[in-house]
């Protein structure tokens, strides 16, 4: 039986990565610390800008560990072209993680990225 691990980057490369919207996806916590593919397998576009959404990203793992036990489930932020979901783990600092173009059809990537957020937590709750 594959780890956890392996399950989850299952999801995230099978799943999500394929889409052609998603230009990065990982399940982390504050620092970048948790399951992404490789960074290679990101779209080159995000490669440029990588450095600064790592930074915003880790100010916004900070409101997540603040207010997650309050039921905090999604948070959106705009960064010139692009938009950053978090689709937040129940009760946890972690979270789905996708990149996506500022004009994509942010409604169908919301069902994309539930499904897999679904299936994540049964993963971690079925290990």
């Amino acid at each position: 039986m594959p780890s956890r691990e392996d399950q989850i980057m299952t999801v995230l490369s099978g799943d999500l990565q394929p889409l052609e919207d998603i230009h990065a996806c990982m399940v982390v916590r504050k620092n970048l610390e948790g399951i992404a593919p490789i960074t290679e397998d990101f779209k080159k576009e995000i490669v440029e800008i990588w450095g600064i959404l790592k930074k915003t990203m880790d100010e916004f793992f900070g409101v997540i560990a603040r207010y997650s036990e309050f039921g905090l489930n999604k948070v959106y932020f705009e960064l010139g072209k692009y938009d950053v979901m978090f689709f937040i783990l129940p009760a946890t600092d972690t979270a789905l993680v996708a990149i996506i173009p500022a004009l994509a059809n942010r409604g169908l990537l919301e069902v994309e990225m539930e499904n897999a957020r679904r299936k994540i937590i049964h993963i971690i709750e079925s290990g």
